[in-house]
């Protein structure tokens, strides 16, 4: 098994409401020269987890990081105009919930973070303001979203 540092967060850059899934991500990626999708799991807007990549074989969906870390996807993150927003419904912030927990307890001293968390710290305070963001994504904070998970052993 891959040594797991990172569990990253991503949105799939649609708009609101708009029915997609991991077949249809595997097409963008395959139109983009990739060898198939690069997450390995996709939430849908109704909560259903779809997988894409296997755990095992190393995602790509952060330049860089991708052999070590897991890629997560939820369908959205666009409002109706194309602008960056968290629009994750209900049932997606649940599973959402429900596999960062379990993919930390898999692997525990993995780091939850989303995309944008990823971008550099072009002015050296220590940290990642928005201007920085070399993408919206996901479009909320998961790094304070899921910082605090409880863990059971």
């Amino acid at each position: 098994m891959r040594s797991i540092k990172h569990i990253v967060i991503h949105c799939s850059a649609t708009k609101e409401g708009k029915y997609f899934n991991a077949k249809d991500i595997d097409q963008w990626h395959k139109k983009r020269g990739w060898n198939g999708i690069g997450y390995h799991y996709v939430i849908l807007l109704d909560g259903s987890i779809q997988t894409g990549r296997p755990i095992a074989k190393q995602g790509a969906h952060v330049k860089g990081f991708n052999r070590n870390s897991i890629g997560v996807c939820y369908i959205g993150g666009l409002d109706t105009n194309g602008k960056p927003k968290d629009t994750r419904t209900p049932a997606q912030k649940l599973t959402m919930l429900c596999l960062m927990q379990s993919l930390k307890e898999e692997f525990i001293d993995a780091e939850i973070l989303g995309h944008r968390d990823f971008s550099k710290d072009q002015n050296k305070n220590g940290i990642i303001e928005p201007f920085e963001f070399i993408k919206h994504c996901p479009c909320f904070n998961a790094k304070n979203e899921y910082k605090n998970l409880k863990y059971e052993f």
